[in-house]
């Protein structure tokens, strides 16, 4: 079995919650608490960083590596053009998607969330261990100090990430008058990376988290 280490609330994990269900691969869910997954995720990868797919006794971690992943062993549906040159311009697409919306999107939004721990507390615990909202009220200030410092979120910061998103929005939105997708005939990638990271701004009811 597939098994998903994530947190609900990201959209990095929803692009590969998506990629899953769009490749019909079965798979199950380890939701972890902010600040207290680093010791899970130090014992599966490298980095601290979420999602991390494990498969078959082996891990990847990061969006983009596990999409490519997925791709080259459950080819059916395959999200990567076989095409060089469009393989190139999706893996593009991602990466501009990676940067400029999902990094701006989070900074903008937990900028605003973490002064609200009753409502972004919820959000961190849905799907996961039973005694996530006691230990995450006991740890709330030092995690919120952390968040800002580690994912440098300010007043500054956040309105800059604000400026990005619009950018960002209104290319894709330009690009899309003349193509059916973003790179080439058919849906990819890059879509993918595009849609699931701008999914928290319209709060899906298919996204991986029951919004308020």
């Amino acid at each position: 079995m597939v098994t998903l280490y994530q947190f609900p609330i990201s959209h990095y994990c929803e692009k590969i919650r998506w990629a899953l269900d769009y490749k019909n691969i079965e798979y199950q869910e380890k939701n972890l608490l902010p600040g207290f997954h680093m010791l899970t995720a130090k014992r599966l990868a490298p980095d601290t960083s979420l999602p991390i797919l494990v498969d078959d006794g082996k891990a990847i971690q990061g969006s983009d590596r596990i999409i490519t992943y997925l791709d080259e062993t459950y080819p059916e549906n395959n999200l990567t053009p076989e095409d060089g040159k469009l393989k190139a311009e999706a893996m593009e697409w991602e990466n501009y998607a990676d940067q400029e919306i999902g990094i701006s999107i989070r900074r903008a939004y937990y900028h605003v969330l973490l002064d609200y721990p009753d409502v972004i507390i919820p959000l961190y615990t849905q799907k996961g261990p039973w005694y996530g909202t006691v230990l995450l009220k006991a740890v709330f200030p030092v995690l919120k100090m952390r968040m800002r410092a580690m994912m440098d979120i300010n007043q500054d910061t956040a309105r800059e990430s604000r400026k990005q998103l619009i950018a960002a929005t209104e290319r894709i939105s330009s690009h899309l008058q003349d193509h059916p997708f973003l790179v080439g005939e058919q849906f990819s990638r890059a879509d993918l990376a595009a849609a699931s990271l701008l999914a928290p701004l319209f709060r899906l009811d298919q996204y991986g988290l029951n919004w308020p």
